[in-house]
């Protein structure tokens, strides 16, 4: 009876070892969150601009590769040395953030269906190269709007 009572502490051991292996596997890619997400209200009718900050706190960098969302198309822009082109991808570094802010990397609404008014928000889907699409709802702010300093949900004005 003793003997059976060690196999069967033996195997609870050694599952919960694999159990544990198996959640420090899953911990080591990108665990991704979004905030500070904002459009200015646009003065045009078809383009507007978003901003946002997406957050690694995984062990593992991961690629945006692209933004849908049925408002329109959507394409991603990098501004380096005052110069704004459109990239296929931009990394999020391990333990890091991609930053979208005005002057800087952003997202370019082009053909929209109907121009987003302060008040509504606008629902896109990041996409990633390894993790899974990050849906967020951008609320549309005063087209004066300035966040905060920092890059934290807490930080963001809440609009009212």
């Amino acid at each position: 009876m003793r003997r059976s009572a060690l196999a069967a502490v033996a195997v609870i051991g050694a599952l919960a070892l694999a159990g544990c292996g198996g959640s420090d596997s899953a911990a080591s890619g990108a665990e991704l969150s979004v905030d500070a997400a904002y459009i200015p209200q646009p003065v045009s009718d078809s383009m507007a601009a978003g901003f946002l900050t997406i957050t690694n706190e995984g062990d593992t960098a991961d690629e945006l590769t692209s933004v849908t969302s049925e408002a329109g198309e959507i394409t991603v822009h990098e501004t380096a040395g005052g110069t704004m082109k459109e990239v296929d991808r931009l990394e999020v570094p391990a333990h890091g953030q991609l930053v979208f802010k005005s002057g800087g990397n952003h997202l370019m609404f082009e053909k929209l269906k109907q121009q987003p008014k302060q008040g509504q928000s606008v629902t896109v889907a990041l996409h990633f190269a390894h993790s899974a699409p990050v849906t967020v709802k951008l609320p549309v702010k005063a087209a004066t709007y300035q966040p905060t300093t920092g890059h934290s949900g807490h930080s963001e004005d809440s609009g009212h």
